[in-house]
């Protein structure tokens, strides 16, 4: 994306903070309605179609399985796959190591039990006892590097993941941002990428661990005494069965916990960004009501999820106490009749909690993976929804224009089975103010939208300069256009930063020029620090200062193009008459967009588009308009006395 789009996208994209006026109030609404039925929790959010939770959307709860989200993972972590490799080679030889160490304690036992009779070699077991110490030293060495270098291996492959993610959102269309809840596109990339970094690094670990020691000392048991492995492994068996008729059946809570953790941040997003919507209308109860569904909802699946994950653990447990009983009592068999010596049961008896230590950490790395599942499938939903179109072919280069736009029969509808802009066609020539008027609804926005590439028209044509926007990059196209919305945008950073933004290049002296046209250097000049005053996005400032703000980020960015959208409509009136002739000095000799219900602000349009329902109905300057007597003039004579 290109450093102008990250400027103008957040109007678009942040559609909680832009549209919640708009949006709020009509989710509330739909919410009070859905509360005499019984069916709250359905709520819409904002935005031009229905608001469709996670969940919700059609999709299916069924998650993509653990292979594939394992192999999919891998991909991610193929960088880092040398690391991997050695990580596992480390964790068989500290395995090895560990599951050695059981056959000199039994040798040391033997000896001890054999010296009773006559005398202990201590030489010997001396010998015995450094060797058992150097081989426990060794495993914690190879224990130590193997997670040293797994942790780095999964927490890069979890950086490149959202990295991915971040650069995924970049190249989708808002068309996904329209129907989408934010909150829960937010849920994905942080909560759900989370639990899948916490799986990738404990129990990738665990697993790799587990599985090199219990196949470690599954072989010890059976070089060491063949009957009573056996028994012991037949004990563990039962056990392990068991977690997997656990694990089968708590699947679809630990899928169904994620989506609905994803529906209650996209509820709790869009309500808390229209608290004061929320207040107004007296919603609270309602939507008190609905975070009580949702919470609720989320409850009982999390509930399920954690109280099937958990048996695992008791379960192991009591597989473990059974085999310690079992090797003791078929140990205790051979002894008395002379099989063995005592030794191989103190040796069994470690094997034992070898074989059955391992299966409680699979079992619980299982637990992770159930939830890694759930997250793995909602983070790929997102890696795969279909992108924009590559435009890699296309020219790089942004090219020099005059400004000369044409409209050719252009049609759009953000439903495929309802157009909204019919068959527009107009010709804007360089450095002409056009205004563009119209009831709500008519498409004044829309056509903005399609002039930046903000979405693609269905048939026609519009070109710059004779060039389709088609044919062009779209972060080229965003670079010729300066943009100040009606919903204005800040980000935590300094006020200078806020004004200047990607514009390089800007001297203090122009920078001071801009601020005192668009009447800001008094307040400026109040800020405890200035220009290096830190701002927030929900700052301290009015709306009518956060606009001034960005029509001098307008300003200082100097594009050939404009748009602006409803750009004095947080201001009094007395200050407008000041930014209006800023405004003035900012479109001269650029060919320029305006958006306005205010028809006082575009009496001095070269050109006035009327819209109404997607067309042009009538076109000319603002007397001859009036003059017709036709739309236009009704409109204006709605806001104005006929006599001025």
């Amino acid at each position: 994306m290109s450093q102008k789009n990250v400027e103008e996208r957040p109007g678009q994209l942040d559609s909680a903070v832009s549209q919640a006026a708009a949006g709020t109030e009509s989710a509330l609404e739909i919410r009070d309605t859905e509360l005499d039925d019984g069916s709250a929790g359905q709520g819409h959010g904002p935005g031009d179609g229905p608001h469709v939770p996670a969940g919700q959307d059609g999709s299916t709860n069924r998650g993509l399985g653990i292979a594939a989200i394992l192999k999919r993972l891998l991909l991610f972590a193929r960088p880092f796959w040398n690391k991997m490799i050695l990580a596992v080679l480390l964790a068989i030889v500290g395995a090895a190591l560990t599951v050695i160490g059981p056959h000199f304690l039994e040798r040391i036992t033997n000896e001890i039990e054999a010296g009773l009779a006559s005398t202990i070699d201590l030489v010997e077991v001396r010998r015995l006892i450094i060797i058992s110490v150097i081989i426990l030293v060794l495993s914690f060495i190879a224990s130590y590097m193997q997670a040293r270098l797994m942790v780095d291996a999964t927490q890069k492959t979890s950086q490149n993941l959202r990295s991915s993610l971040n650069k995924k959102i970049d190249g989708m269309p808002l068309a996904y941002f329209d129907k989408t809840s934010h909150g829960d596109t937010l849920s994905r990339v942080s909560n759900d990428v989370d639990t899948l970094s916490q799986t990738l690094n404990s129990a990738v670990s665990s697993v790799i661990t587990g599985v090199a020691t219990l196949l470690g000392a599954s072989l010890m048991m059976f070089i060491t005494e063949w009957r009573m492995a056996l028994a012991g492994m037949f004990a563990a068996a039962l056990g392990f069965i068991l977690s997997l008729f656990i694990m089968k059946h708590s699947q679809k809570y630990f899928v169904l916990r994620q989506r609905e953790l994803g529906a209650l941040n996209g509820m709790i997003e869009e309500t808390y960004s229209g608290h004061s919507v929320v207040r107004v209308y007296n919603a609270e109860r309602s939507a008190r009501h609905e975070f009580h569904n949702r919470n609720e909802a989320l409850y009982n699946t999390s509930w399920k999820a954690d109280f099937l994950g958990g048996l695992m653990n008791p379960v192991m447990m009591f597989v473990g106490n059974l085999g310690y009983v079992v090797v003791c009592v078929v140990g205790a068999i051979l002894v008395i009749n002379g099989t063995i010596p005592i030794g191989v049961i103190v040796s069994f008896m470690i094997y034992i909690r070898m074989f059955t230590n391992p299966l409680t950490s699979i079992a619980q790395a299982a637990t992770g993976f159930q939830n890694a599942t759930a997250a793995g499938t909602r983070v790929f939903e997102l890696i795969d929804e279909e992108e924009m179109p590559d435009e890699s072919d296309k020219p790089a280069d942004v090219p020099a224009v005059r400004g000369h736009v044409s409209f050719d029969h252009v049609k759009f509808g953000y439903d495929p089975d309802k157009t909204i802009i019919h068959d527009f066609s107009a010709e804007v020539y360089p450095g002409q103010k056009v205004a563009i008027v119209g009831p709500t609804g008519a498409g004044k926005t829309t056509m903005v939208n399609l002039l930046m590439r903000f979405y693609e028209i269905d048939s026609g044509e519009i070109r710059i300069d004779g060039v389709p926007t088609s044919s062009m990059r779209r972060e080229n196209v965003d670079a010729l256009f300066g943009m100040v919305l009606q919903d204005t945008w800040m980000f935590k950073g300094t006020m200078r930063e806020n004004l200047v933004y990607r514009t390089e290049g800007v001297t203090q002296e122009g920078l001071d020029a801009v601020v005192e046209e668009v009447g800001l250097k008094e307040f400026i000049k109040q800020l405890p620090d200035g220009y290096e005053t830190v701002m927030e996005e929900d700052g301290a400032l009015s709306a009518g200062q956060k606009q001034l703000v960005t029509i001098a980020r307008a300003m200082l960015a100097d594009d050939p193009l404009l748009i602006l959208d409803e750009a004095t409509s947080s201001i009094d009136t007395r200050t407008e008459q000041l930014v209006q002739k800023s405004l003035d000095t900012l479109t001269a000799g650029r060919t320029s967009f305006v958006i306005a219900h205010r028809l006082s602000t575009i009496r001095d349009a070269d050109i006035i588009f009327v819209m109404r329902d997607g067309d042009i109905v009538e076109t000319g300057k603002h007397t001859e308009l009036l003059a017709k007597g036709g739309f236009y003039s009704d409109l204006y004579n709605s806001q104005f006395d006929p006599a001025e």
